[in-house]
């Protein structure tokens, strides 16, 4: 028997975007030189929670971070993030470059990749994962955000794409009594209050030094346990066998600011 392969996923980019994760030198940032970059390309601000529909701009300040399986200091001890989205990958290659360049002399690491079609989801499990997720609120609605990347393993690769396929979902026995989750009902916590985000790098598996996927949350404060909770059940490898695939990087935790004078204050 044949298996299908890759050919059949739609590899369609309907975005882009990047974080830009700086660690602080203790020299001055020039604030005013990175709004006026953020004008020029048309960025809107995230802060004021309205849903993007373009171009995008948004500010985090360090909470705090915890390391992960997969090493990356500069993502691990980053103070700021910045966010940038844009259907065009030219403003976000032009924000990224420009950026960096203004942010010297922090460190700077770019994590970047696009939005890709769900080729895993089907119309129901839209209506239930996505038509009735969170969308973007304000910043004092909402104030914190983590940032997640992560790889998957070489043998998660090595899987047809139907195989991948059954993880995110319930196993059953031949009785029918579920064995497992899968990742859709381990994170089901998190669709009614937390705000997702996924970017996949353009090559699957992606090269060494770069990340498969990068994942991002928005919450409010009180909904922070469930951020936590939904990440200890997705790493459950009894309830959602995937995880035995994924390699997490740090998860970083910032608090979303309104300006990019705020960022540096």
């Amino acid at each position: 028997m044949t298996t299908p392969g890759n050919e059949f996923l739609d590899q369609t980019r309907h975005g882009f975007g990047a974080y830009v994760c700086a660690r602080s030198t203790g020299a001055r940032v020039d604030a005013a030189a990175l709004a006026a970059l953020c004008a020029r390309l048309g960025l809107v601000n995230e802060f004021d929670g309205r849903p993007a529909d373009g171009e995008s701009v948004a500010f985090l300040r360090r909470q705090g971070a915890a390391a992960g399986a997969i090493a990356d200091d500069d993502v691990l001890r980053a103070d700021w993030v910045i966010h940038v989205a844009s259907r065009r990958s030219g403003i976000v290659e032009t924000f990224c470059q420009d950026a960096s360049k203004l942010l010297v002399p922090a460190r700077v690491r770019v994590l970047s990749g696009v939005i890709g079609t769900k080729n895993y989801t089907g119309a129901a499990m839209n209506n239930w994962a996505y038509a009735r997720a969170v969308v973007q609120q304000p910043g004092a609605v909402m104030p914190n955000a983590f940032l997640v990347p992560m790889s998957k393993t070489a043998d998660w690769w090595r899987l047809d794409w139907m195989q991948r396929h059954t993880y995110f979902l319930p196993r059953y026995d031949d009785s029918g009594r579920m064995t497992s989750e899968g990742h859709a009902l381990a994170a089901a916590e998190g669709i009614a209050c937390m705000l997702r985000r996924t970017y996949r790098h353009p090559v699957e598996p992606a090269p060494e030094g770069t990340y498969d996927f990068i994942t991002y949350f928005e919450c409010a404060d009180a909904d922070v346990p469930t951020f936590h909770a939904v990440c200890e059940a997705l790493r459950d490898v009894a309830r959602n066998p995937e995880w035995r695939f994924v390699r997490e990087g740090p998860t970083w935790h910032g608090r979303r600011v309104a300006s990019a004078q705020a960022l540096f204050a």
